[in-house]
């Protein structure tokens, strides 16, 4: 099936909004950050407003959804993209470059004695130690060995690339916020039903002993909003060509979907629906549905895969063995990757 982008040709965003609602009931648990819990703040015409999941968080959950854990593969209408797989010493799967929060950036990946990917980056990348990134170089690497980071943002924080300075910003980012939300407070008790009281001597409660009370705050609000945001006017910038663009679009469309159909399961306390889904720019596209997309993305990835712009073959696979990781002979630059 062929998807109609013309509408996208000119346009630099292409911006969706989703209305959520409480699977059962009407409370909700946003996300916390360390020393700080919920991000509540105060919007523009003073309601009170929440952040419900971050844009970190966004990244891996887009991810996640598009990851077949039983095949240990891309679901079926993506299967054929490039990505990196750790395997353990006995060639058992670990983890890889579509799970990882920081993509190729993982230690698994780059801080390894198997130094496959590293040596690749290096080679593939040199000459960038002076003077200005070249983005479209980074965006063809990054496409043949790991299409999803295009989308994701990587950050390559190793002195041996171009001194840590290859980042790559996000195309996709999303996040959802509450608006004019209230605290639900409830609390309840973790039980003993052995020594209900102090515990023996020596052990506290702190190490899980006797009945610990604790309070718990969760949300109420009328409105909870799912925003998404693909950088078109990015995707262009790459300078690849016709079928990476629409491949890109079609992914990035086909990740949203999926979320908002699977994966909006955030916490226990915290599992949401889609109620409407609404386009607000740019005028005139039609949002594909996940069918649509599902039927149209294989051909997409052949597409490019024509151009020879995949790895062959597309898996790239990096032993680890754990308590052998490479000894570093500079300094790496500091691995601050905020891409999530």
């Amino acid at each position: 099936m062929t998807l109609d982008f013309a509408t996208l040709a000119d346009a630099p965003r292409l911006l969706i909004e989703a209305d959520l609602q409480p699977v059962q009931g009407t409370r909700f648990q946003p996300t916390g950050f360390p020393g700080l819990g919920a991000a509540s703040y105060d919007g523009p015409d003073d309601k009170r407003m929440l952040l419900v999941e971050s844009a970190q968080s966004m990244a891996n959950r887009l991810e996640t959804v598009c990851w077949d854990r039983i095949a240990n593969d891309w679901v079926t209408p993506l299967r054929g993209l490039p990505l990196v797989k750790v395997v353990d010493k006995d060639g058992n799967p670990l983890t890889n470059s579509v799970l990882e929060a920081h993509r190729l950036n993982s230690p698994y990946i780059l801080k390894g004695e198997d130094t496959t990917v590293l040596d690749m980056l290096k080679k593939e990348l040199a000459g960038m130690e002076e003077g200005m990134v070249d983005i479209r170089q980074l965006a063809a690497v990054l496409l043949r060995v790991d299409a999803n980071a295009l989308l994701h943002g990587v950050f390559l924080a190793k002195s041996e690339l171009a001194g840590g300075r290859l980042r790559l910003p996000r195309v996709l980012s999303a996040f959802i916020e509450a608006e004019d939300v209230r605290v639900a407070q409830s609390g309840g008790v973790k039980n003993d039903i052995v020594r209900p009281g102090k515990g023996d001597e020596g052990q506290t409660s702190k190490e899980g002993f006797g009945n610990v009370p604790f309070s718990r705050d969760e949300y109420t609000a009328p409105k909870i909003t799912a925003y998404f945001n693909i950088d078109l006017a990015q995707i262009r910038g790459f300078g690849l060509s016709n079928n990476v663009e629409q491949f890109l679009v079609g992914l990035a469309l086909y990740k949203i979907r999926r979320l908002l159909e699977v994966g909006l399961r955030l916490r226990t306390a915290c599992d949401l629906d889609l109620e409407t889904l609404r386009l607000t720019r740019p005028d005139g596209f039609k949002l594909p549905d996940t069918s649509a997309l599902a039927e149209a993305l294989p051909g997409l990835i052949d597409a490019v895969a024509r151009e020879g712009r995949f790895a062959e073959p597309r898996v790239t696979t990096v032993r680890w063995e754990a308590g052998k990781a490479r000894k570093k002979k500079d300094q790496d630059a500091p691995d601050e990757d905020a891409q999530g």
